[in-house]
């Protein structure tokens, strides 16, 4: 078996830490938590220590951070109902914007891959898109009102301006710019979980989905393209999704995030059993029904539940998580 091995564990907030987000350059995290704070970690040698405090920009539970492909942004999503965005300057922080129109808390919030656009979901069930006109300027192109229920993570197709979002209405939902109708659109709806779906995550290719649930199961979803060699029927031209691997059996509990390495292929689970759990594609597998294996499980990788794992973007190998013990973990994964 291989293993994932803790190098690191960092304590300075006051409640559960809810995520934590690597720098594009890999070299330094952010991590948002209870008590409103966003933190800014780096290394000093060979260890990370907290560099900068954030406090000042929310009045309720920071749920998520994420940073903009150029590094140079920083966008936290709160329960207040507002996202702020954080620019950097020499050498400081300020939130110079600040985006409302939500009605509930804001679950989460990501970039396009081209920093093009930012959006935002809530528990009032809508996904939002904005357009980044300037460096302080966001324009809301697009409220999307296509689930049922709270929305609670989603996540950009890692080269297209395609959005993927999971919610408490069991399905994944993806969404599109449609030229022709000059609006965003739902194009695509998921069904297969049988519960809240928690969090989801994109291959590096953008042709594969990861979806995890409360009811303990990871699924794997894959793009068949209109006129695809095997034969999956398509509608107006947009491609079909199916679940092609159903990973049971393995979590005791609640499946809060899900990261899919960029890198390497793997897969990480963070669970409300208070385990990190390691998932590989077996070489030469079919991929239209592939065989993922468990290869590393860390059973106490926290003393609470594990809310958010991430993978390095340029260290292979290398994990975040994060918890509602107030820790958050530096992991090595090794074969």
């Amino acid at each position: 078996m291989s293993t994932l091995e803790l190098v690191q564990t960092l304590k300075k907030d006051n409640g559960r830490v809810w995520n934590v987000s690597w720098h594009p350059k890999g070299e330094s995290f952010a991590s948002c938590s209870e008590d409103k704070s966003i933190r800014i970690w780096a290394k000093d040698g060979s260890k990370y220590t907290n560099k900068v405090v954030l406090t000042d920009g929310h009045k309720r539970t920071i749920r998520e951070v994420a940073w903009s492909p150029c590094g140079d942004f920083l966008a936290s999503a709160s329960f207040d109902a507002t996202t702020c965005v954080w620019d950097k300057k020499n050498g400081e922080f300020t939130c110079n914007v600040t985006l409302e129109g939500h009605e509930n808390e804001v679950k989460s919030v990501a970039y396009s891959s081209n920093g093009l656009h930012l959006a935002t979901c809530s528990r009032d069930k809508s996904v939002w898109v904005w357009e980044v006109a300037g460096e302080d300027e966001y324009d809301c192109v697009a409220v999307l009102n296509s689930h049922t229920q709270d929305v609670k993570k989603i996540v950009w197709h890692p080269s297209k301006e395609i959005l993927a979002s999971a919610s408490y209405d069991n399905t994944v939902k993806l969404f599109k710019d449609d030229v022709a109708l000059g609006e965003w659109v739902n194009s695509n709806t998921l069904h297969g979980h049988e519960s809240t779906v928690w969090s989801i995550d994109f291959d590096a290719t953008g042709e594969r989905i990861a979806s995890v649930s409360d009811d303990k199961t990871l699924k794997i979803w894959k793009e068949y393209p209109p006129g695809n060699p095997e034969g999956i029927p398509t509608e107006d031209k947009e491609s079909a999704w199916k679940c092609v691997c159903t990973i049971s059996g393995h979590h005791m509990r609640t499946i809060y995030d899900v990261t899919w390495c960029p890198l390497t292929g793997l897969i990480a689970t963070a669970c409300g059993d208070d385990a990190i759990r390691i998932f590989k594609e077996e070489n030469g597998c079919d991929p239209n029904a592939p065989t993922f294996n468990l290869v590393a499980t860390v059973e106490r990788a926290h003393s609470q539940d594990v809310n958010c794992v991430s993978w390095n973007p340029k260290t292979p190998g290398l994990l975040l998580s994060c918890s509602d013990d107030a820790e958050i973990k530096v992991w090595k994964f090794k074969e």
